[in-house]
């Protein structure tokens, strides 16, 4: 019987490396693939934003991938992914903090480029695998009752990347290999050191790029008011992309006899509002663009647990679906910081219903 073949995303850290020594454990024949992403128009970063991270120059990270695949025995090819990845990441989240938002490119990019280009791209070339594999600490499981697939939490719930994953689709999932789901990363590093891999102990990637987000908006400035709930003018800012909500250090403000922070952005009027630590609370959310795991809403009104951030502890919500398709969140207790742009993700235990982006 021949063998099922893999196709395996190598990022040059352990995860993705380790996830191909698995593999070839489990008797598969493994293909290493990596996307191309970097812009090299785009400053390179020195000093303390010069760290590894997913969009920084690929020069060095190539050449250790082609380490792991040489050491691994296995084919391996470089994917380019740039224009897609521009088109589809970079342009959104530049959209997005000129309306001040705060998006998380992370979800986007797995779900259009990591699980959509580059297997797609790989195939169009010729390259002939059975599943596509990642380095993610997440699980795949399908329901026997109704043949569906689940997405599931990763076991170490230090290392879970589900919340990154919630826009994969039903035909993604039935062709996804997630061979970390169950494990913890000291095993991982464990795994990568007896096969001789020298990224074993490499650092983890930090953030989605390696530099300051100003070298990917470069937006002129435009000045406007940071102003109080009331609205009265405090301080001036040169653009509204360069807060976020909670911001509490660099307003230019004081006067004030508590501590004051950004707990809302007023793209219309090119405005920072300021208020108390407890104007950052809130007991409900809108979010839009939403994705279900299973291709539908699990019901019109459901209980679930929410995480409006990755880091975030899920929080106990009631969900209510609108005729439009968005849904709005109810809390159980009011949460700190539901930053416009970023994710909520829906969970029932450690299952993955979807997720939508918060308005």
């Amino acid at each position: 019987m021949e063998k099922e073949t893999v196709l395996v995303g190598l990022s040059g850290g352990v995860d993705s490396a380790a996830a191909a020594v698995l593999l070839k454990q489990q008797g598969y024949r493994v293909i290493g693939a990596t996307m191309l992403i970097w812009d090299p128009s785009l400053p390179v970063p020195t000093g303390p934003y010069a760290k590894n991270a997913c969009l920084s120059p690929e020069k060095e990270d190539l050449s250790e991938i082609q380490a792991i695949a040489k050491r691994l025995d296995i084919e391996f090819f470089a994917i380019d992914c740039r224009e897609r990845y521009r088109q589809v990441v970079l342009d959104n989240f530049r959209q997005e903090y000129s309306c001040g938002r705060t998006p998380n490119p992370c979800v986007i990019c797995n779900s259009r480029i990591k699980f959509g280009v580059l297997p797609q791209e790989a195939q169009r070339q010729g390259i002939h695998f059975d599943k596509f594999a990642t380095g993610h600490y997440a699980r795949i499981v399908q329901d026997p009752a109704t043949g569906k697939y689940l997405l599931k939490k990763g076991m170490d719930p230090a290392r879970d990347q589900s919340y990154f994953l919630h826009r994969l689709t039903q035909e993604q999932l039935s062709k996804i290999l997630f061979p970390l789901g169950e494990m913890t990363k000291p095993h991982i590093r464990d795994l990568a050191r007896q096969a001789g891999l020298a990224v074993a102990d490499k650092e983890d990637s930090q953030d989605f790029y390696c530099g300051d987000y100003n070298d990917l908006l470069n937006f002129p400035n435009r000045p406007g008011d940071i102003v109080t709930q009331d609205g009265t003018p405090v301080a001036r800012h040169n653009g509204i992309w360069g807060y976020t909500i909670g911001k509490r250090k660099g307003l230019g403000i004081s006067g004030f006899k508590t501590p004051m922070y950004v707990v809302r952005i007023d793209a219309h009027k090119n405005q920072v509002v300021i208020g108390p630590k407890e104007a950052l609370y809130s007991s409900t959310l809108r979010a839009d663009a939403v994705s279900w795991v299973s291709g539908q809403a699990p019901a019109p009104v459901f209980e679930c647990q929410i995480k409006i951030r990755n880091l975030h502890l899920p929080a106990q919500a009631r969900v209510t679906v609108q005729e439009d398709g968005s849904i709005l969140a109810e809390f159980k207790e009011p949460q700190l910081s539901v930053t416009a742009g970023q994710s909520a993700v829906l969970y029932d235990g450690d299952t993955v219903l979807g997720g939508g982006v918060i308005g």
